[in-house]
């Protein structure tokens, strides 16, 4: 970009943020930066800058770096959730997009910034996941690369399995207690960095926390190997966590890994529960913001059409920056303008839609969001339905009930759309076999993905490993003994 195009984008980036300010917006200070198409798909596809490196991350760089260039697909921006936070806008962006990426971001940032499920969040990611990266570098100097890797591999099959309410205190035994009060961990070359920080280890002491050199020996960290979790606390939900707490063949930087990945996943959650809320609040305040700059016509077709871009169904699929964004004004409206039943049965006065909106950004998740939000007469109006594919012949509609509609809907978003497992015992058979249960709701398991799953899940415990599911509708357990797989 030219000089004079950057002095316009600063001049911009002043007038959005009050008009963001005056709307009601509280984010973050927010940084932007211009990069290239390299940079752009880069920062996306490995979520957070300076990332460890891994060959999953190439992937998704390569398959979005491709798809721009031949013109499939364009990322217009990317945010981080920090603070302050950063914006990340391409540089073969037009002013106008620029000016909507803007606006888009700040909601973003007030969204990360209000919404409690991100209360949690450690806004310090960047630095923290620099630091994860270089561990990893000196584990694949002292372990080798292709090791550490194929550690990674089996961590990374799993990473979605963590509790999304890991922010919630656990129940602890009153021995349990007394031991971490009492445990001194042992000096480590780490110490002085947790010590910045010690809101990441969930009030325990665990992997990496002071516990000694990574010297390859099986790990005896307070809370790690002999000195195991409770076993009452089953079922566990958060099987990361459990497997990085009480796999009997872990050693100490193995169970560094999984923590450093859990931390990152715990991060990412509260996106991954807020999509649709936080792409509608972003989408809607983009809108509302650039409607008060002073367009010039031709400036303002771009907007328009850009804008319609982003906020219109898609076919074949569900566009959360157009459910959230619709939503929003639906709730807005009704509280602006109750009906006689609302100010009868819910005291609604009416003029409260701008105080409602902030209020469900502030309170709600995307589950509670469609439960609470979502009516009868929007479902119509966005004609939303259920198909589904009819004797692996034909896609084809199968409910237009707006609850049957809506409860799907949920259900989809449920465990974020993968399988419910948890662990149900760690010491199985009395031998330290880990079972697991799929908690089955109607949805079968891919048979061909569970049992490279499991082949991951021996990796990480290193005993036969058991998970219950069901098969045409038949209860069945299958079994990993390090070998060969089989089912009963």
């Amino acid at each position: 970009m030219e000089d004079r195009e950057i002095k316009d984008l600063e001049k911009a980036v002043e007038q959005i943020w009050e008009i963001a300010r005056r709307f009601g917006l509280d984010p973050y200070p927010t940084n932007f930066e211009i990069v290239p198409a390299s940079v752009m798909y880069e920062v996306g596809s490995y979520a957070l800058p300076g990332r460890y490196s891994h060959w999953t991350f190439g992937k998704a760089y390569h398959r979005m770096k491709t798809m721009y260039d031949f013109g499939l697909s364009k990322i217009y921006e990317v945010v981080i959730n920090t603070n302050p936070a950063y914006g990340f806008l391409l540089e073969t962006n037009s002013p106008v997009q620029n000016m909507m990426v803007i606006a888009h971001v700040l909601g973003h940032v007030d969204f990360f910034k209000n919404n409690v499920y991100f209360s949690k969040t450690n806004r310090r990611m960047v630095e923290s996941v620099s630091t994860h990266s270089q561990r990893i570098m000196e584990y694949e100097f002292k372990y080798s690369r292709k090791k550490v890797e194929q550690f990674l591999d089996a961590v990374l099959a799993i990473e979605e399995q963590i509790d999304p309410n890991f922010f919630i205190k656990r129940n602890i035994s009153a021995a349990e207690e007394k031991r971490r009060a009492e445990y001194k961990p042992p000096e480590g070359r780490y110490d002085d960095l947790w010590l910045l920080d010690k809101t990441t280890n969930r009030g325990e002491p665990g992997p990496g926390n002071g516990s000694g050199s990574a010297d390859g020996q099986p790990g005896r960290d307070a809370g790690v190997g002999q000195e195991q979790a409770p076993r009452e606390r089953l079922p566990e939900k958060d099987i990361l966590f459990y497997v990085m707490k009480n796999s009997p063949s872990l050693t100490t930087w193995q169970r560094d890994v999984i923590a450093m990945v859990h931390e990152e996943m715990e991060y990412f959650v509260p996106q991954m529960q807020t999509k649709i809320m936080n792409e509608g609040w972003a989408s809607i305040w983009h809108a509302r913001i650039l409607r008060e700059l002073d367009l010039g016509d031709k400036e303002h077709i771009e907007f328009a059409d850009l804008h319609s871009g982003v906020v219109s169904p898609q076919k074949g699929q569900l566009n959360p920056y157009y459910l959230g964004y619709k939503i929003y004004e639906d709730i807005e409206r009704r509280w602006n303008n109750p009906t006689q039943e609302d100010r009868e049965r819910f005291s609604r006065t009416g003029n409260a839609g701008s105080e409602k909106i902030f209020e469900v950004r502030e309170l709600e998740n995307d589950v509670s969001f469609l439960r609470n939000y979502l009516t009868e007469e929007l479902c119509e109006e966005l004609d939303l339905f259920v198909f589904e594919l009819l004797e692996e012949e034909e896609w084809t509609i199968t409910e237009k009930r707006w609850q049957k509609v809506r409860d799907q809907l949920v259900a989809n978003m449920t465990n974020f759309g993968f399988p419910y497992l948890q662990v149900e015992d760690g010491d199985y058979k009395g031998n330290s076999e880990l079972y697991l249960k799929h908690c089955y709701e109607g949805t079968e398991l891919d048979l061909r993905y569970a049992r490279k799953a499991l082949e991951h899940v021996h990796t990480l415990w290193g005993r036969t490993v058991h998970l219950e599911t069901v098969v045409d509708t038949e209860t069945t357990v299958m079994h990993y003994n390090g070998e060969e797989h089989h089912e009963d």
